[in-house]
């Protein structure tokens, strides 16, 4: 690996930290939303993205900026100083990176047309409704809502839980994982459908707060009902079946998106650990000079370039051997880098006391939005389970 960053990237970088100093840290005190309505601000942030050439950054090929996952990572870090306002602002924020990839690379012509070309624009959301609160989700197999051809149709019918994005009034279309055929074997079982927000039979039955937030900045989480919901066969994404292998396809680039951010929101509360650190006076002295202060800003440094350093290696080898090839290192990153990055949030707000627990700074935010990222697309605990299987295969007899 070459850690320099190429002539491309180093432009982007100029670009986007720039445009972060001139409208997105100047617009984070305007920005939050008690309800589920947009923001404001945010529409007048999209114009000046796109006239900055800082747009779709985070999809390769002819839809977006064409950039690597290696030329991305960087930048992805930068806009994960401001989690909330940054990607949102960029149209890089999830989960409609993940459904955009989903489309442009599974989708109908048709579909791209009704649904990806409004996304690419910014001019709707949507949403992933894959969890459910009856069955353990991080099995993807579990999923019970039934997906039942009818004719020229599909009829749905399911309950979802903590769908991301799903409260926001803009989110106009859902991708819906659901079971096609229950007695085919494990792994082909799922598909995946589109589903018009406004399809007869959708309820969306409640807001679901994240650590007490109603994280409406991010359009919220929901509970749905699907109760015989009828669309036409045409909205099935690629095949009957498919289902479990595209949503593989989305998770893995959804899973080091979430890692680079992560890396900005860590070096953000190492800066507001550090400054706070030599502002206060405490017993005589700076927190500054106080032992177990100099411990954790040390140990948060080491973290941070720990976890950036297997961030890299997870999006070269993405880029150089493809997703498969670089199963163990997404895996890796999606158990170390959440748990790194909620230590060193947790530590920034001990050094602010009971200033880093109120709106008066982005920490608290910042540590549930981490401590949630621990559970998003698979719990540590399934990441160590198939990364532990993919290892001691190695060591098993005729392996």
């Amino acid at each position: 690996m070459d850690f320099e960053y190429d002539a491309k990237t180093e432009d982007y970088r100029k670009r986007l930290l720039a445009f972060m100093d001139e409208h997105v840290y100047p617009a984070e005190s305007s920005f939050h939303t008690d309800g589920w309505e947009p923001p404001a601000i945010l529409a007048s942030l999209k114009e000046a993205a796109k006239e900055a050439g800082l747009w779709n950054l985070f999809l390769p090929g002819e839809h977006g900026a064409g950039l690597t996952n290696l030329q991305y990572a960087p930048l992805a870090e930068i806009t994960g100083r401001s989690p909330a306002v940054a990607p949102a602002a960029l149209n890089c924020a999830a989960p409609d990176t993940g459904n955009m990839e989903v489309l442009a690379e599974f989708g109908t012509p048709e579909q791209q047309e009704r649904w990806l070309k409004p996304l690419l624009a910014g001019e709707i959301r949507s949403a992933f409704a894959m969890t459910e609160p009856q069955v353990a989700s991080s099995d993807a197999t579990n999923i019970g809502t039934r997906i039942e051809r009818d004719g020229d149709d599909y009829v749905i019918n399911g309950r979802k839980f903590y769908i991301t994005g799903a409260m926001n009034p803009n989110c106009k279309v859902f991708i819906v994982m659901g079971k096609t055929d229950p007695d085919a074997a494990r792994h082909v079982q799922q598909s995946q459908i589109l589903v018009p927000r406004d399809t007869p039979g959708l309820t969306v039955k409640r807001g679901m707060t994240v650590m007490g937030y109603t994280d409406g900045d991010h359009g919220g989480h929901a509970e749905l009902i699907f109760e015989n919901v009828r669309v036409p066969a045409t909205n099935l994404i690629g095949v009957e079946g498919g289902g479990f292998a595209i949503s593989q396809a989305r998770l893995g680039p959804g899973r080091i998106h979430h890692c680079m951010r992560l890396i900005g929101m860590a070096e953000r509360a190492l800066e507001l650990m550090c400054t706070r650190a030599l502002a206060r006076t405490t017993f005589g002295k700076t927190l500054a000079e106080q032992g177990v202060i100099q411990d954790w800003i040390a140990e948060s440094r080491v973290r941070v370039e720990q976890a950036r350093l297997l961030v890299l290696k997870a999006a070269w080898l993405m880029d150089t051997v493809g997703n498969k090839g670089a199963h163990t290192e997404i895996q890796a990153i999606k158990i170390v880098v959440p748990s790194a990055v909620e230590w060193i949030l947790d530590k920034a707000i001990q050094t602010h006391g009971a200033a880093g627990l109120s709106q008066d700074t982005p920490l608290a935010g910042l540590w549930a939005s981490a401590r949630m990222l621990r559970l998003a697309d698979g719990p540590d605990e399934v990441h160590k389970r198939s990364l532990a299987h993919r290892e001691l295969k190695r060591y098993r007899s005729g392996s």
